[in-house]
């Protein structure tokens, strides 16, 4: 799997390079320091992951992603920060990057690298702690264009608050199969992969 790693950090950058090439499928084909750099290394490189700082001097990581992704939809990003801030991580998830996770959290980067690889989208456990405060910011959203009911549309607001399918089910009054057979209707109307692709939609 061919990598770039772009941080303004260059202590940062050489550690996770020896990280990330510890592993014999990861190669780091490029490094940059800058929002630019990015930019750039990605359209002369296309490579399958590109790991990218969030806060840099020229032009954020988010900026940045956001204009790799308006040239190339399918590019798999993942931002790495010591920030886990709210608005970082709501605009994230609003561009499109597919993960969110903080450096210090070594161990979970190259777990993370590889399920983003394979189409996931992943948060730290931090980050995820903070996506049920975040739902419950989001104002009420129209359903209806997306071909939902508004018991899907219930549903879909209980997976975003955290519940679980049997606390869903005590909720509405229903048996776990049929939240079961719902969560499956809605997943495949809105063409998504699980129960956190759709938190992050509803975010979104």
């Amino acid at each position: 799997m061919n990598l770039i790693l772009v941080d303004d950090d260059l202590l940062v950058t050489t550690a996770l390079k020896i990280i990330l090439e510890a592993d014999p499928e990861l190669h780091v084909i490029a490094t940059g320091c800058s929002g630019a750099e990015a930019i750039t290394l990605y359209d002369t490189h296309l490579p399958d992951l590109l790991l990218l700082d969030i806060r840099m001097k020229d032009m954020s990581g988010l900026d940045a992603a956001q204009q790799i992704l308006k040239q190339h939809p399918s590019a798999r990003i993942l931002l790495l920060t010591t920030f886990s801030d709210d608005e970082y991580i709501v605009k994230a998830l609003r561009i499109g990057t597919k993960g969110y996770l903080l450096k210090q959290d070594y161990a979970h980067i190259i777990p993370a690298i590889r399920a983003v690889y394979d189409g996931q989208t992943v948060f730290g456990d931090e980050i995820v702690q903070k996506l049920p405060d975040l739902l419950q910011k989001k104002e009420t959203a129209d359903f209806r264009k997306f071909d939902l009911s508004e018991k899907e549309a219930d549903i879909i607001r209980l997976v975003a608050d955290g519940l679980s399918n049997k606390e869903i089910a005590e909720a509405l009054c229903f048996g776990e199969g049929t939240v079961r057979n719902y969560l499956s209707t809605i997943l495949n109307k809105l063409n998504l992969r699980d129960r956190t692709q759709l938190a992050i939609w509803y975010l979104k």
